[in-house]
């Protein structure tokens, strides 16, 4: 039977769906502590909603229903779609959003109806190809490459699912389980501190939470980057500061289309073979965003990261909370105004030591802190250290 262009790629992209939520435990594997966070999302991650992805728990004729309506709705929707917007979608799921890929501009008030919900059109397209169980706009955010970002209104609308990213809600109050003390008000010559390597080969003493020479944003009236971004393999920092001057950067290991911070092309003397695992797990890694509100991180790849940040979490708490991102979501992990706030404590302690709260910890695969074997961000195999400037 012959088949016109049109219909092999409504059918290619209806093969290309995003499963059920079973990929959840793949995220989780190999972290030790994981499977517990995994287990129990809804407890930890206030309102239901948050960086663990659900699942459906449906009966098999339900689901065989669900499934036959879902089909239905996304062919009588990909069938209205020119060749050129079949072949940029097909592109954009295909590579997982891995490829620059155009905006797929669709009539913003054209919403679907599946089952009782009505969805608009960038929700049901998320929900087919990215997370089966997303039920609201409000559970997604655009991203700054997308021509509908900051535009709350407009007759046309992007629907491309990889334009957008999962909003990542933070916990209030946080799980004891996760809790991370605030060592980076240590003083640089406590007697925990670790040895770092310099761009000069000498070594200088780090405190396990701030960088040694971060001095490089206390030039005086240096505007030129918002922030810098040090690698790091365990001790071992491998490169060179990576200073950011653009709104957005993308970090990672191996990307199809993408310049930024490649790590994959850093000299690493590390021969250790869990290091080596994590390197080649991080993928398309994740972006760095300066937006209005301050500073996102997208989750590009395939498997969790997890943040450290003062403007995290509760500014009367002494600790701080290491937070997991699942692959796909977002997180605002600085607040400049929250950070000029804490920048000057009342407590007396507090203003005796040196603040780096303009200081953001990213590792990835592997967790830290007290549900982890892995104590301190120092020994993470890889992980990054972002440096904000406070000019």
């Amino acid at each position: 039977m012959f088949r016109t262009k049109r219909s092999v790629l409504v059918r290619r992209l209806w093969r290309s769906r995003a499963p059920g939520g079973e990929e959840e435990e793949e995220a989780a594997a190999g972290e030790p502590g994981a499977a517990a966070a995994v287990a129990e999302p809804r407890a930890h991650l206030g309102g239901g909603r948050g960086c663990c992805p659900g699942k459906a728990s449906r009966g098999g004729r339900a689901a065989a229903g669900a499934e036959a309506e879902l089909k239905a709705l996304t062919h009588a929707v990909l069938k209205r779609l020119k060749e050129r917007q079949l072949e940029g979608l097909l592109h954009a799921v295909e590579s997982r959003g891995g490829a620059r890929t155009p905006c797929l501009l669709l009539p913003a008030k054209a919403d679907s109806r599946l089952g009782q919900h009505w969805y608009p059109l960038p929700v049901l397209l998320c929900k087919v190809f990215r997370w089966p169980d997303l039920r609201h706009c409000s559970e997604v955010k655009r991203l700054c490459c997308c021509e509908s970002y900051g535009k709350a209104h407009s007759e046309l609308v992007c629907c491309n699912p990889h334009h957008l990213s999962r909003l990542c809600e933070l916990e209030s109050p946080p799980p004891p389980y996760s809790r991370y003390p605030m060592d980076f008000l240590k003083p640089t010559d406590c007697p925990d501190s670790v040895p770092s390597s310099t761009e000069t080969g000498g070594t200088n003493c780090l405190a396990p939470g701030g960088l040694s020479d971060s001095q490089v944003l206390q030039e005086p009236g240096d505007r030129s980057h918002w922030c810098v971004v040090a690698y790091w393999e365990e001790k071992t920092r491998v490169g060179r500061l990576y200073s950011v001057q653009e709104p957005s950067l993308d970090i990672f290991y191996d990307l199809p289309q993408g310049n930024g911070f490649c790590l994959g092309q850093l000299n690493s003397d590390n021969k250790s073979q869990l290091v080596q695992k994590v390197r080649s797990k991080i993928g398309y890694g994740i972006q760095l965003t300066k937006e209005v509100d301050g500073v996102w991180v997208y989750n590009r790849s395939s498997y969790p990261i997890f943040i450290k940040s003062a403007t995290l979490d509760n500014p009367d708490s002494r600790t701080l909370l290491v937070h997991k991102v699942f692959p796909g979501f977002s997180i605002k992990a600085f607040d400049y105004e929250k950070a000029y706030t804490l920048q000057r404590p009342n407590d007396h302690e507090f203003t005796q030591q040196p603040w780096t709260g303009f200081t953001v910890q990213i590792s990835f695969v592997k967790g830290w802190g007290q549900c982890y074997t892995r104590q301190f961000i120092s020994s993470c195999p890889c992980w990054l250290e972002v440096i904000f400037n406070n000019r």
